[in-house]
This record gives structure tokens, C-alpha cells and sequence, in this order.
């Protein structure tokens, strides 16, 4: 062989070998390569920081374990808990740790523990459960009971859910050795996966941890690494780059279904998509009329947005709450009616439709943003689609800065009064503002021991969203993957209403 040509050879050769190539990639037997749709940033690794949205819990699935948390049996399974129980006057909750649980480092899972990871968390609805607690007391090594202030049927639904990540347990001793900044850096954990590594914004490395209490998990290694862009995300599951990827909609998950090899899946979630007119509390702003309000809803063709961005996977819905929650109302979307959404705006005195400013959506559905734009477009409301980083977006959205018009979205677990909490009451982390009927119901309904009365105020609540359009809700997701041939068990649908794979010791590669 020529030198010129061996020396072309090796280079070739070098290029399909490298350790980055998907070649190399998907011959690893035991590590599960997953393609993200978000940058990954390290407040995730930390269950004390937990937004009220479900995208936390795609680490914390790996890396941690909570008391109680959603599981395939139900959405509040014992788990670092081997059992729950609530005395009759509804003033204590008493947990019985499992023996055999114990930290990423070895450390057992304690009592101190559960104590700590309560007092130190600061997340989604951190103040409605530390003003409701009285206190947290150590019963014994492997006992942890929670003593309220008064009775109130919500705790489970927000400390044992994905509502809130406050019963994610961390270890003590680790947190206060290495400082909180330490922790994120280098996370332990009680979950199926360990910590290995972390590039914020490009990937994380995870490795099995025999020793979890429920079973050693199958994959060995797992790396996930982020791919906002979506076309080059179904690139890397054409080609075997990664193993799972998450997010597809319109022509690129129609592609990807059609290619070799390639499976889609779509669980349909509990995360309801919405349009929020972030104006709506200040008097001088359109947004203000009712009648405003509910001309954009009535513009937006939610059928139509189902098939274009989800192949029909999702359900166009009415209600802020989704329907497989307790106390959830079932509303039905309202229907198409764009004759008499200009009718509306005409009668708020805006014949001529109005300029709306910006348009957020959620990172990263701008396409969806664009979409629904158009809608309002089409009865004179103009808007301007922003595009933001996925971080920037929360801490401006939780911080109240951004102003207009914005599609928020959440997935979390939990039931109606734990979806209702962060969005529409006056200490909601999401709330721009409240109506004080709403309050009151929410104080009321929080005190309520009958169920049944509990859930007629819970309806009021929906009813009152509903009527007063404070949102227009467009879709509960279906939420589409692409998953390779080497995938047994990708995890998805296996936890109702959840978008990610898990029990992520339940996964398995052929």
C-alpha cells in the first residue's frame, strides 16, 4: 500500500474508533447512552431545590430515593420507607425506615437524615409544608415521625409525590462534610445510580449501585447527555449515538417512526400545557378583561396542535388539572370559535386586536410558541415569540420578570390541591397573582377532613380557573421518545403519568 493511502487509512480509521463515535458507543454492553432534550444543570442533582415541575426527577430517579414516591403499584409507595401510617386525629405521620437502605458512601439512611432533608429544603412549596409542620421529630434510628401544627389531608400529596422533592432524601453527615455547593458538585445518594461525573450542559455519567435496597440495577452505566437541537437528538437514535432519546414532535417524530430499527413510544403524562397571560392583575393591561382572555383561548385549535406536535399521542383538555388526579375536574376544551373571539375583543374594545408583547413558552416548545402565536395572530392579537435558555426561563418565571404572555408547563404527581398550590394561590411560586375567592377556598379545603366536601371545594377552585380563564389550558402531553434497538426495557409508562425512564433499576439493554 502506497504511504500516502496507509497513512489516509489509519486517519479514517481513527475517525470511526474514536471513543466518542457511535460506533464505539453502542457496543458498550452495559451503559444505556440517553439523549436529552435540556441543557442539564447541577441545581438537579440536589432534591433540596426542586422546582414544581417534573424534570428534577429525571436525576433523582438515578442518583436518590424518597420515603414515598411515585411507583408502577402507586402514586405514594413506600420506598427508604418500608411503611407510613397516620394517627386518627391526622396530627402524625410516622415512618419506619427499611433496614437494608443505605447511602452511595455506605452510611445508613437514618432518622437524622429524613430530619435534616426536610429542614434544609427550599424548593417547590418549601414554605406551605414548613408553615403546616410543627416539627420532625427523631423517634428512634429508623423511625421518623412528622407531628402538624392541625390536620391537613394534603401532607402525603406533597411531601410523597413528585409535587415536591422534600422527601428525596440526602445524607447529613456527607452534606455538612462537603458544604451545599460540595454536594451539588459531587452528589450521594440513596438511588440505583451513583455519581461519576458531571459537564454542566453536556453530560452525566452514572454507575450502578449494587447494594440498593429494592434490586441491583441492570444497566451498569448510564450516560446522559444533552441534545437540544431535535433533529441532531434523532441523528444520534438513528445512528445508535444513544441508546433513548426524549422529546420528538411533528415531521421529526413522524421521520424517526419510519426509521429502521427505531421504536416510538408516547406516554401520556400528567403534564398539561397552558397559555398564562402574565398581565392579566394589572388593571391597564388588556389582558385584564375576562372577555380578552377568553377570546384567545377560543382561537387556539388544540386538535390540531395534538396532531402537528404530538402525531395525536396527547389529549386536548380543558382542565388545569389532570384528569387521573384525585379531586381533578373534568373540563372539556373549549371549542374552536374564532368568529367569536373577535366578537369578544370587539366588545372589550380592541376591534382592531392589540400588540401583546412577548410570547415565552417553556424551553424548549418553541414551536409550539410559534403555533400558538399564530392563533392569536389570526384575530389581530400579535405577539413576538422569545426564545430563552431553559435555566433563565424558571428563575425569571419563579422571580415574576417576565411579562406578556407565557406557556408553562408541568408534569408533576400529586393531586388537585398540589397542582393548584404553585400556580394560582397567593404563595403559588408560579402565581403573578390570585383571586381572593381562590384563596379562601384553598384555606378551607386544605382544613377539610370529608372528603367529599373537600372535593367540592377543590371543584369550586377548577371551576373558578375555568370560568375566569386566569389560564387557557391547550394539551395534556403525550410525551414522544425514540428508542433503539438495543433497548429491552426503556422504563417508559411503567410510573403513570411520567415522562422519563424509570425505575431506572428496572431498565435493561438486550
Amino acid at each position: 500500500m502506497p504511504v500516502r493511502s496507509l497513512v489516509l487509512a489509519l486517519a479514517l480509521g481513527a475517525v470511526l474508533f474514536t471513543p466518542s463515535s457511535p460506533a464505539l458507543a453502542t457496543t458498550d454492553p452495559g451503559t444505556l447512552h440517553i439523549g436529552v432534550h435540556v441543557t442539564l444543570v447541577s441545581r438537579w442533582l440536589d432534591p433540596g431545590d426542586t422546582e414544581a415541575l417534573i424534570t428534577p426527577f429525571m436525576l433523582l430517579y438515578f442518583l436518590h430515593d424518597a420515603l414515598v414516591k411515585p411507583m408502577p403499584s402507586s402514586i405514594n409507595t413506600p420506598s427508604l420507607a418500608e411503611s407510613w401510617s397516620t394517627s386518627k386525629d391526622g396530627l402524625t405521620y410516622d415512618f419506619v425506615l427499611r433496614k437494608n437502605a443505605k447511602f452511595h458512601n455506605g452510611d445508613p439512611v437514618t432518622a437524622d437524615d429524613v430530619k435534616f432533608t426536610f429542614e434544609r429544603y427550599k424548593g417547590a412549596s418549601a414554605k406551605l409544608l414548613k408553615d403546616r409542620v410543627k416539627e420532625v421529630q427523631v423517634v428512634a434510628p429508623n423511625r421518623v415521625r412528622f407531628v402538624l401544627k392541625e390536620p391537613w389531608p394534603d401532607f402525603i400529596a406533597f411531601y410523597g409525590t413528585s409535587a415536591t422533592g422534600a422527601s428525596w432524601i440526602v445524607p447529613k453527615k456527607y452534606v455538612e462534610k462537603v458544604g451545599e455547593e460540595g454536594f451539588k458538585k459531587a452528589p450521594v445518594g440513596a438511588g440505583p445510580f451513583k455519581f461519576v461525573s458531571f459537564n454542566p450542559g453536556i453530560e452525566l455519567v452514572l454507575e450502578a449501585f449494587p447494594e440498593y435496597w429494592r434490586k441491583a440495577p441492570q444497566v451498569k452505566r448510564v450516560v446522559m447527555r444533552s441534545i437540544p437541537d431535535e433533529s441532531t437528538r434523532a441523528a444520534a437514535v438513528k445512528t445508535g449515538e444513544v441508546d433513548l432519546a426524549y422529546l420528538f414532535v411533528g415531521a421529526v417524530a413522524e421521520d424517526l417512526r419510519r426509521a429502521p430499527g427505531v421504536k416510538l413510544v408516547a406516554p401520556l403524562l400528567y403534564g398539561i400545557y397552558w397559555l398564562d397571560f402574565l398581565d392579566q392583575w394589572d388593571p391597564k393591561s388588556p389582558w385584564h378583561d375576562r372577555r380578552v382572555r377568553q377570546a384567545a383561548s377560543l382561537a387556539i385549535d388544540r386538535s390540531a396542535i395534538n396532531q402537528a406536535e404530538m402525531l395525536g399521542y396527547g389529549k386536548p383538555t380543558g382542565g388545569f388539572v389532570p384528569p387521573e388526579f384525585d379531586f381533578a375536574l373534568r373540563i372539556e376544551p373549549p371549542a374552536l370559535d374564532p368568529k367569536r373571539a373577535k366578537q369578544l375583543l370587539t366588545e372589550a374594545g380592541y376591534p382592531n386586536g392589540f400588540d401583546a408583547g412577548d410570547l415565552t413558552p417553556l424551553p424548549p416548545y418553541t414551536s409550539l410558541g410559534e403555533t400558538v402565536g399564530g392563533y392569536l395572530q389570526g384575530i389581530g392579537i400579535r405577539s413576538r415569540v422569545r426564545v430563552m435558555e431553559r435555566a433563565t426561563y424558571m428563575t425569571s418565571w419563579h422571580e415574576k420578570k417576565l411579562k406578556g404572555l407565557l406557556i408553562g408547563a408541568t408534569g408533576a404527581a400529586g393531586n388537585a390541591a398540589a397542582r393548584l398550590e404553585p400556580f394560582v394561590t397567593k404563595n403559588g411560586i408560579y402565581a403573578y397573582g390570585s383571586l381572593p375567592e381562590i384563596d379562601d377556598l384553598f384555606q378551607r379545603q386544605a382544613k377539610e377532613l370529608d372528603r367529599k366536601q373537600r372535593e367540592v371545594l377543590l371543584h369550586q377552585i377548577q371551576k373558578l380557573v375555568a370560568d375566569q380563564v386566569i389560564a387557557a389550558p391547550i394539551f395534556q402531553q403525550g410525551f414522544i421518545w425514540g428508542v433503539g434497538a438495543r433497548v429491552d426495557v426503556s422504563g417508559a409508562g411503567l410510573i403513570q403519568g411520567y415522562p422519563y425512564a424509570a425505575p431506572t433499576e428496572d431498565l435493561k439493554l438486550k
